[in-house]
């Protein structure tokens, strides 16, 4: 008799997945798990070997994630971040310029001063919801300046980001389905008209830059453009939120490690590349098997999808000293953001955003209480973070 499949989606899971990772890194590192039985790979070794050899595991994974039958087109399912190869390196050259070094450093002066603006309407209101007050708005004005998107739209653009981020194999009511399958068709119809009003007046936005874009002497079509801008839609959003999101809660729970940080603001980049590692935003990455293979003893046969589980190998006891404990000045940094043609080109802006957030919430409070015990979390396979998270703020 075999022992019933974890459920990694199950709420008990998500409101602390790390004891079941432990779980799984124990005694089962390589097992299939619910939604859909695809194949979780939780210790570090392994989970660095998936994400490093495309080869063997091309990232269509996500695709048969987010693209299962019931949903149709999904463009996340269909972007670069599902492919690989020449496919992938000539969509990531495009748009590798908007996100250098100098287009970051010209942005963060306008991201602090918005972060500043954000924590002082936090210190109007006593207690707020800490997503949607502050961690939702700031990444998602910075995604409407690098697009060129209305900004005033940006709780659209996150109801959007968790609706299609949030896919699941099967359903998880028939109210989850309509929702999801409408914010696929409002994002979509969003982003078609942006596209248009760039053809016929073009501005200075990657959306412009996109649709005046040629490569190998061809241009990209619309529903090309319309993929990769719903992915950077997404990806700007998702990761960045729950990255601010986590590192409050965090705080909220370690009295001592928010004066910590005030004393010492110099240490907030490491405090944000230990969070990176902690308590990830990325949960798992998707890959799909392109032959047979074997990880830790276990045959995983060619077709399968795989959850890379990229917050399970960030405390991997066999890789890291004392996993569980944070520690700011730790050397080895986690696997969030990814690697090689794949690692995150979005990772520099989202740790700048969030030192920027971090550096004005703390300059402007001395301290974060939680208000309310109960939290629910986000049902994306791959990344994981609070839907709200209410908090009293104290004035420093």
């Amino acid at each position: 008799m075999t022992s019933p499949r974890v459920n990694i989606l199950a709420p008990e899971f998500r409101a602390n997945p790390h004891p079941g990772y432990a779980e799984l890194r124990r005694s089962a590192p390589v097992t299939q798990v619910e939604p859909a039985g695809f194949w979780a790979i939780s210790r570090y070794e392994d989970v660095a070997f998936v994400i490093k050899n495309p080869q063997l595991f091309a990232s269509q994974g996500f695709k048969a994630a987010w693209q299962p039958e019931w949903v149709g087109y999904n463009p996340l399912a269909n972007s670069m971040i599902a492919s690989d190869g020449a496919g992938h390196t000539r969509l990531r050259t495009l748009v590798s310029r908007a996100f250098n070094a100098s287009a970051i450093h010209r942005l963060e002066t306008r991201i602090r001063q918005l972060a500043h603006r954000l924590a002082e309407g936090l210190a109007e209101k006593g207690e707020a919801d800490f997503v949607s007050a502050f961690a939702m708005p700031l990444p998602a004005f910075v995604i409407g300046e690098l697009l060129g998107l209305d900004v005033s739209l940006h709780s659209r653009f996150k109801g959007w980001s968790d609706d299609i981020a949030s896919v699941t194999p099967v359903p998880l009511s028939p109210e989850h389905a309509q929702r999801t399958l409408t914010s696929i068709a409002d994002a979509t119809r969003y982003i078609s008209e942006v596209i248009e009003a760039r053809r016929r007046s073009p501005a200075d936005d990657l959306v412009s830059d996109l649709v005046r874009a040629e490569v190998d002497g061809q241009s990209l079509t619309d529903r090309e453009i319309i993929d990769f801008l719903i992915l950077l839609l997404i990806a700007g959003l998702e990761t960045t939120v729950h990255l601010l999101a986590n590192s409050l809660l965090f705080l909220a729970e370690r009295p001592e490690e928010q004066a910590r940080l005030r004393a010492q603001p110099h240490l907030v980049p490491k405090f944000i590349e230990e969070m990176l590692r902690y308590d990830s935003p990325v949960q798992s990455l998707v890959r799909i098997v392109t032959s047979d293979v074997t990880l830790s003893g276990v045959r995983i046969p060619k077709g399968a999808v795989v959850l890379a589980i990229v917050a399970s190998a960030n405390r991997d006891e066999r890789h890291y000293t004392e996993p569980d404990r944070f520690d700011l000045h730790r050397d080895d940094p986690g696997l969030s953001f990814g690697y090689g043609a794949h690692y995150c080109i979005g990772a520099q802006l989202a740790r700048m955003e969030a030192r920027c957030g971090l550096e004005a919430l703390l300059s402007r409070f001395s301290g974060f209480q939680r208000t309310s015990a109960e939290l629910t979390w986000s049902q994306a396979i791959t990344v994981r973070g609070p839907h709200t998270l209410p908090l009293r703020f104290i004035p420093a």
